[in-house]
């Protein structure tokens, strides 16, 4: 059977958006453990928007030092603007526009009384094998983090990255590879090392050059690499951006909590899917449902499970700076 998957860098400007909300929510928590944050983020050429809610003991008053920050740690830092000048995102150019304002007072009620910030559907998946993911999106990721990792330490190599791998069962038919070079570079050996196989077919820049990149080359928006983030085609998506806001949106706390269900469950199985829901001010969840393959059984049952927000929240740790290091390890 033929399969597909794509991953991208923190470097890709969709992901650096979602970093740097991620970041800054990490700052407020540090704050006031219990703010209540929904911040959307867009990065075009050298200008930052924000946009959203806070509500909370906190200050913003270091917003934009925060965002020039989370912008070094990606690795758009001062020496990447010495580098590379014009072609990419430059530390020494920003420009940030802030429009956040106030949480909705009616939302904020129903959240203090431990229940969920928005209703949703919310999706977990697990497989046998490497990472307890499907085989092409761990090789995509596996592949896309080694290069951003070279590309760390190169003065060559760009930081806007794509990887996607195509499998026939368990051979690599294709891979496809998008990474910024100032001067051509070889790969081919580095990729198939990687792999631990050589593909049938390897695409390293398919248009033959790829120098201007990053929020220059193209406009970032927080939420729009679901796929990447999540589990490829393998399993439907789950809820909104999960790293745009704080654990009490589900986005981010249901999902982890459907992919803890889903792995485990997994021992005895070849792949398994947990689907959520919620309600906006309740804590209880409208539904809960596992489903499972074992070669070519398939299997479907009800789950009674305790989802408190206040009760998952701790147990996965999400009252403490952890959103930024779960954006850049992801969420599985």
């Amino acid at each position: 059977m033929i399969k597909t998957a794509e991953s991208v860098s923190l470097g890709h400007p969709d992901k650096t958006a979602d970093y740097i909300t991620s970041y800054i929510l990490d700052r407020l928590i540090e704050q006031d453990e219990n703010v209540r944050y929904g911040v959307e983020v867009m990065v075009k050429d050298q200008t930052i928007v924000l946009g959203g809610e806070v509500g909370g003991n906190v200050l913003l008053s270091k917003l934009e030092e925060y965002v020039k920050q989370a912008i070094r740690e990606v690795g758009y830092d001062e020496k990447y603007a010495t580098v590379w000048g014009s072609k990419a995102l430059n530390i020494n150019k920003i420009k940030v526009i802030n429009l956040i304002n106030r949480q909705s007072a009616e939302i904020y009620q129903g959240v203090e009384k431990d229940g969920w910030g928005d209703q949703g559907v919310f999706v977990g998946y697990a497989a046998q094998g490497a990472g307890n993911i499907n085989r092409e999106l761990y090789l995509a990721r596996t592949l896309n983090k080694a290069l951003y990792e070279k590309a760390r330490q190169s003065d060559n190599l760009g930081l806007d990255i794509k990887t996607q791998i195509t499998l026939d069962d368990d051979k690599i038919l294709t891979v496809v590879v998008a990474i910024p070079m100032l001067k051509t570079e070889d790969l081919t050996d580095f990729v198939c090392n990687v792999l631990g196989q050589k593909p049938q077919n390897l695409i390293i820049n398919g248009t033959g050059s790829y120098t201007v990149h990053s929020a220059v080359a193209d406009c970032g928006i927080t939420g729009r690499k679901l796929a990447c983030d999540f589990y490829s085609t393998a399993a439907p998506i789950g809820g909104g951006s999960p790293w745009t806001k704080d654990a009490t949106k589900a986005d981010l706390t249901l999902n982890l909590y459907a992919r803890y269900l889903a792995v485990e469950n997994l021992a005895d199985n070849d792949e398994v899917w947990v689907y959520l829901s919620s309600c906006i001010g309740q804590c209880y969840l409208p539904s809960a449902v596992m489903k499972w393959r074992k070669g070519n059984l398939l299997g479907e049952k009800a789950l009674e499970i305790e989802a408190r927000p206040s009760v998952l929240i701790k147990r996965f740790g999400l009252h403490k700076p952890v959103y930024a290091k779960l954006c850049r390890e992801g969420l599985v």
